[in-house]
Formats: C-alpha cells, sequence, structure tokens
C-alpha cells in the first residue's frame, strides 16, 4: 500500500525530522506539527509543510492532520529521569495530546495508518530476561514509560475502532547526527558536549548499565517499514539487539573527542532500568528490518557530527 500524503507530528525534532526528509525524498507530501519547544524550524526539510503548534490544541491537530493518509506520532515529553518531577505535564502531553491527535486522525476521513512512537521505557526491570522482546512484563519503573504505554494502548484502541491500521514501535536508545543538546538528548551527545568544553561528564551508578545504542537511520529505517507492510495492531521493538555499557559508551566518546578527562559518577537515577537490550527477531520478521550502523563502528563519525553542530 502506498502513502501520498504523511503527517508527523514532533517532525521538527531530532527523529521527526530525518524522517520527513526521507519522505521527502521518496515524494511523499509531509506537513509537521511541532511546538519547538525542543525541535527547531531549521530541522523542517525543504519541501515540508509546518504547522507551528501543539498537540494539546485540537484545531491545530485538524490542521496537521488534514489530508494526511498516514499519521507518524513521535510528538512527546521524552525524560525518564524529569518524569518524577514533571508527571503531570508529561502525562498531559504523552498521553493527552497522543489522544487528541488520534481523535484528529480517525475525524479526518483520510488516514488510513497510524504509526506511534513509544519507548523501551515501558517495560520492567528484569535483568535474566535479556535480551527484551515485545512479550517481556510491561511494569514501567517511571511515570515516563506509563504515559507511553497509555499512549501505545490508545494508538491501537482509537485508530482501530476508526478502521485505521495501527502499529507502535518500542524505540532504545537512539543516537546520531543532529541531535542537539538539550533536556531530552541522550548519553552520547552530552559526552560530547562536556568533553568537548573540556568538562567531566557524569556517569550515574556505575557505568555498568547497559543499553543498546541505535542509529538514527535505523530507526527511520524502522518507521518507514511500519508504514509500508500491511500489517496492524502490532507493536514492535526498534533497536539492534546489542548491548554496550554506559562506561563504554563514554570511553568510545572521549577516543572520538581526543579527551583523557576522567568522569564523575553520581548515585544511580531512579526510574531507569539497568539492562535494556531489545530482541528485535519481531522487527526482522516483519519489517524487514536489519541494522546497519554498529556502534562501535559508527560512533566516531557521530562525535565529529555533533561536535560540527550537523
Amino acid at each position: 500500500m502506498s502513502y501520498r500524503s504523511a503527517c508527523i507530528t514532533g517532525g521538527a525534532g531530532f527523529i521527526g525530522s530525518r524522517l520527513a526528509r526521507r519522505l521527502v525524498e521518496r515524494g511523499v507530501t509531509v506537513k509537521i506539527i511541532d511546538n519547538l519547544s525542543v525541535g527547531k524550524s531549521e530541522n523542517v526539510p525543504q519541501g515540508a509543510e509546518l504547522v507551528n503548534g501543539d498537540i494539546l490544541d485540537p484545531d491545530a491537530c485538524k490542521k496537521a492532520v488534514a489530508g494526511a493518509d498516514v499519521l507518524f506520532h513521535l510528538a512527546a515529553r521524552v525524560a525518564i529521569r524529569s518524569s518524577f518531577d514533571f508527571v503531570v505535564e508529561d502525562t498531559m502531553t504523552n498521553v493527552s495530546g497522543t489522544a487528541a491527535v488520534l481523535q484528529a486522525a480517525a475525524r479526518s476521513g483520510t488516514v488510513r495508518k497510524v504509526v506511534t512512537a513509544s519507548s523501551m521505557g515501558v517495560y520492567a526491570d528484569c535483568p535474566a530476561r535479556i535480551p527484551i522482546g515485545e512479550e517481556h512484563p510491561v511494569i514501567p519503573v517511571a511515570p515516563y514509560g506509563i504515559s507511553k504505554y497509555a499512549a501505545e494502548c490508545l494508538t491501537h484502541n482509537i485508530a482501530g475502532n476508526a478502521g485505521i491500521e495501527s502499529v507502535a514501535v518500542r524505540l532504545f536508545n537512539t543516537y546520531g547526527p543532529g541531535q542537539k543538546l538539550s533536556p531530552y538528548v541522550g548519553v552520547v551527545t552530552i559526552f560530547t558536549n562536556k568533553l568537548r568544553n573540556g568538562e567531566r561528564p557524569i556517569i550515574f551508578g556505575d557505568g555498568l548499565q547497559t543499553r543498546d545504542f541505535v542509529h538514527v537511520d535505523d530507526i527511520v529505517n524502522g518507521f518507514l517499514g511500519a508504514m509500508d507492510v500491511p500489517i496492524s495492531g502490532e507493536t514492535i521493538n526498534l533497536g539492534t539487539g546489542h548491548g554496550t555499557t554506559v562506561r563504554a559508551v563514554f570511553d568510545s566518546v572521549a577516543k572520538a573527542v581526543g579527551s583523557s578527562v576522567e568522569p564523575q559518577y553520581a548515585e544511580a537515577v531512579p526510574g531507569e532500568l539497568r539492562y535494556s537490550v531489545a530482541d528485535i527477531s519481531k522487527a526482522k520478521s516483519l519489517l524487514d528490518y536489519e541494522p546497519k550502523f554498529a556502534f562501535e563502528s559508527s560512533i566516531g563519525a557521530v562525535v565529529e557530527q555533533i561536535a560540527a553542530g550537523r
């Protein structure tokens, strides 16, 4: 099934803008809704239209979704650590905002598929069950994970009742060029910027916590696969299937930057999984998904691009 017109919520952000660019290259008409609280208007690729608005505004959602036949929902407050302090704000955006966007899609009369970005933060912290498959217990340890699981449920429920295909993709730790410093970025960007400024980055915990670092272009390929394949009602992991410790990430970034600075260590942060590595068997089977970037071989180029502001 081919799609000619797409709406991307959060499309001026790190992942959304890269997805928008790929869709424009395919000849798809792209409309983006973003309140630019984190995303930047300059990230919007030429040929895409920006609706400067919030997903909590029904009129902005209606305007953005109008005429689209596929909706990519990426707009969210993405921060596990701060979700304990900003639980109301996170819930408003990630749950109520999702409901508003989905309602607009259901009422549009044109949207035929919704692909929603979820998170590995929905999973329980069960180190004995690694890698994490989609059947892994869903017991979020932070309010952020709760809000993303609610977004998944809303996606399948509202889309299903409207006769719209739905896919939720659970993203693991995304890194790559174009990830600007903000309260929401991952450790690769934080470490890069700190080390370039001669500062000592902080590692929370002992540094041996393991993450599945997946390149943004692999994530975008996963989104495109979720659009292209005629499936519905599915929830799918997007990662690499390989784990890297946070300390190993620091060492790789320091080497790429040419820094001999040692990190600082601080108490572990509540709400974060200690071991988070994706089982991507389902993505491979359903989406023909195959990550092309290995962390060890791609991190040098990514650090250079982040440092150069690209």
